[in-house]
């Protein structure tokens, strides 16, 4: 079995404009980094043209879909009907995306078949990951 879940989202970019524009996204979870989600963006979706990750807790997520979530970087609530938004915040400026709920419950709903909530802890491989920051520190 894979320990690798990714699925293909379709994220509403808010603007100024008075309409979204829809751009592509990737959520991806793996459960050798369990208590994390990865949300990417192709560069054609950027404003300097290169790919973008944000890599947040995959707890924030859930709590997300039913109330306003995180104090950092990412930033998750609830939006009406079916949407999710999600905010990144970076030096250079914070972009909001709109993504169906529907669709962030399907992509935790198969991550959890990889590894339960409350279980994450039993997919850490603390050896080695205490072993290459003895490396990093040389």
């Amino acid at each position: 079995m894979s320990s690798v879940i990714e699925q293909a989202v379709q994220a509403r970019l808010v603007s100024s404009a008075p309409r979204m524009e829809s751009v592509p996204a990737t959520l991806r979870y793996d459960s050798r980094d369990p208590f994390a989600v990865r949300m990417s963006f192709p560069a054609s979706a950027t404003l300097d043209g290169t790919d973008v990750s944000w890599v947040f807790s995959r707890d924030l997520l859930l709590r997300g879909l039913d109330e306003p979530t995180g104090l950092g970087d990412v930033r998750v609530r609830p939006y009406g009907y079916d949407r999710t938004v999600l905010e990144f915040h970076a030096p250079q400026g914070t972009a909001m995306v709109h993504v169906r709920s529907s669709d962030v419950r399907r992509f935790l709903k198969r991550s959890q078949g990889l590894v339960p909530a409350g279980r994450e802890h039993l997919h850490l491989d603390l050896d080695a990951d205490l072993a290459q920051l003895m490396r990093d520190a040389h």
